[in-house]
């Protein structure tokens, strides 16, 4: 929908100050671009918000997968067009082999690694991406066909901690359709990335999918809204789990955290879940959304067993959980397998 007056319209001056207020305190900003008229738009914005007052040094970075002979015309193409705007700008290149399979979650990894890099490096405390309301929504859709739970159904967060660099994606609320309009508008050139039409990526399939289920009411907006409301869930959850946990009385003693298995015992089974999630996460292991299922039954049968007075043991990716008769419950790396047994 098209703004109603320029004080409505997210890219007017006034509408650049609340888009970008996160980064008024930056002691500097990395955006990445990538050519594409998401990111182009994003560059735009930024150097006019840099003109409008006293604002963080704003640097521009491109990633080269080094994946498509096109992509080292398009970093030089926006090596230009940041040059005419007055911001400096480097190409990283991912170099090293590539995966046969899982490309694109490989490349995913290596494009933040090498923009966190690149951040330090130029002393910027912020990294600023192009993500938009459709990028959410499909992110929401593949996470809901994969079975995540609300951490994922939350999708990707407006401020977020890479390392040490914040991560903010200030356009997260709006579509794709109005950065088009703007740099058509405006003249901004543009890239057009062919990969963005390869049904090879489960991202394309999804968005081929968009409108179809649009005709059936479940917009763009409305996956968005889902999402929003996943992650106010999915905050409460965390501070109750982490409220649960504490009554546990929680140790934290050679690599491994204890505490009561009443935290498990006396919470509904949504905090007790999380609350084993917090447990790991503080023993420094990491269980992704894809293995949710196997959490949920082992805090199942945890709350069973110590229920029952029983002991137990068993792992899950990669960490090994016991429960005492006693009723405490250690979460801590699994031993190394002993081959022959």
């Amino acid at each position: 929908m098209a703004p109603t007056s320029p004080s409505d319209d997210p890219l007017s001056d006034e509408g650049l100050e609340r888009l970008f207020l996160p980064l008024n305190q930056a002691s500097g900003i990395l955006a990445a671009v990538s050519g594409g008229p998401d990111s182009v738009a994003l560059m735009h914005a930024l150097a006019r918000w840099a003109a409008l007052g006293r604002r963080p040094p704003v640097h521009v970075a491109t990633v080269d997968h080094g994946l498509r002979p096109e992509a080292a015309t398009e970093a030089a193409f926006v090596a230009r067009e940041a040059a005419l705007l007055n911001l400096p700008h480097r190409i990283l290149v991912w170099t090293g082999s590539k995966p046969a399979s899982g490309i694109q979650e490989a490349a995913r990894e290596a494009r933040y690694r090498l923009l966190v890099e690149q951040a330090r490096q130029a002393g910027a405390s912020h990294l600023v991406t192009a993500h938009t309301l459709d990028d959410q929504a499909e992110t929401v859709m593949m996470r809901l066909a994969r079975g995540s739970g609300l951490q994922g159904l939350a999708g990707m967060r407006r401020e977020t901690d890479r390392q040490g660099i914040r991560h903010v994606r200030p356009l997260l609320g709006l579509p794709k359709s109005h950065l088009l309009d703007r740099c058509r508008l405006q003249g901004w050139r543009f890239v057009t990335d062919p990969s963005n039409a390869d049904e090879r990526y489960a991202r394309v399939r999804w968005r081929r999918l968009m409108p179809l289920l649009a005709e059936e009411g479940l917009t763009a907006e409305r996956l968005v809204r889902l999402a929003e409301r996943a992650a106010q869930a999915d905050e409460a959850l965390d501070l109750k789990a982490g409220e649960a946990l504490g009554r546990g009385a929680p140790r934290l003693e050679a690599g491994a955290l204890s505490f009561e298995a009443t935290s498990l015992t006396d919470e509904p089974f949504a905090i007790a879940l999380r609350v084993l999630e917090l447990a790991l996460e503080q023993a420094g292991l990491d269980l992704d959304n894809s293995r949710l299922y196997r959490l949920e039954a082992c805090t199942e049968r945890l709350r069973q067993a110590a229920g029952a007075g029983e002991a137990l043991s068993l792992t899950v990716a990669g960490a090994h959980l016991r429960l005492t008769p006693a009723g405490r419950v250690s979460v801590g790396p699994e031993p190394p397998r002993q081959r022959g047994r």
